[in-house]
């Protein structure tokens, strides 16, 4: 699998804040590539550079082997956080003023299958609700057939159902070969989505792998929380007390489970609770996602 967009040693400052300090990482071809970090870590300014929207102070970005020039614009979609269009015209017509912009656009009836917009097409586009409105926008950026579509956070403020209908959307993108950056707020959207993730922090990337990779790299086996009724004379390898539970990280859970029955323990309440990439996040950068 090859490499379809390359970033070297990108360093962008702001007076005295360094927002992006020598990054650098690949992305290869046809994959869903998640980059992840709170607010204020430069994963945006990183994104802006990489779609040819802010110029580097230094560094280069490569796509296809090749440094990004006027024409790379043509061959990737991006959907931002908040996009002006044009008012009073509907669905179908914004559509149409999009797909006039590129040589080679993709018809209106194949947006409207990809993007499931069958239901919307002749509706104002500025009385759809969330959703809707982030499918048509998906609907635009991907109107050029681009080789690569830029997501930044498209499901923020979404109801479970809607997140999960897009999520479908960018599976059928992906379906296409069409290699996706994604930048979201959501870790369970992260690992359902991502065939690797970047975490960013402070301008320098932290760490770059696929989640599973992450995961086992930096956490050990299960944690088995139970609640032990008084029991204080329970004794586990790997366990201790804390508060009213009885707490055990197990790499092997079918033997603590084994061990928890034959100790007679009652275990109303028992939870077990695999680290995720929720908690490589706390490990790596020390705050919330949402911070």
């Amino acid at each position: 699998m090859s490499d379809l967009i390359r970033i070297e040693n990108l360093i962008k400052t702001y007076g005295n804040v360094r927002a992006v300090d020598g990054i650098s990482f690949s992305i290869p071809e046809g994959i869903c590539f998640g980059l992840l970090g709170p607010n204020g870590a430069g994963k945006t300014t990183t994104i802006e550079m990489m779609e040819g929207i802010l110029k580097p102070d230094s560094g280069e970005i490569y796509f296809h082997g090749r440094k990004i020039d006027r024409h790379f614009k043509q061959k990737v979609g991006i959907q931002f956080q908040n996009t002006a269009l044009p008012e009073f015209i509907t669905v179908k017509e914004t559509l149409e003023l999009f797909q006039a912009l590129y040589p080679n656009p993709r018809t209106i009836e194949e947006i409207i299958e990809i993007c499931s917009l069958a239901d919307i097409i002749d509706r104002d586009n500025r009385k759809l609700s969330g959703g809707q409105r982030q499918r048509m926008l998906l609907g635009l950026a991907i109107i050029p057939r681009p080789e690569m579509l830029f997501l930044d956070e498209p499901t923020t403020g979404l109801d479970p159902q809607a997140r999960r209908n897009f999520w479908e959307l960018i599976g059928k993108i992906k379906a296409e070969n069409t290699t996706i950056l994604l930048t979201t707020h959501y870790m369970d959207e992260a690992e359902v989505l991502c065939d690797q993730i970047g975490i960013i922090d402070q301008g320098k990337l932290l760490e770059i792998d696929s989640p599973s990779k992450l995961l086992s790299s930096h956490f050990d086996g299960a944690l088995v929380r139970v609640p032990h009724f008084g029991r204080e004379d329970l004794v586990f390898s790997d366990g201790s007390l804390s508060g009213d539970f009885l707490e055990i990280t197990t790499r092997n859970l079918d033997k603590t489970m084994k061990e928890l029955l034959q100790s007679e323990l009652n275990l109303e309440g028992l939870s077990i609770k695999k680290p995720n990439l929720e908690d490589l996040f706390l490990k790596l950068t020390g705050t919330s996602l949402r911070s």
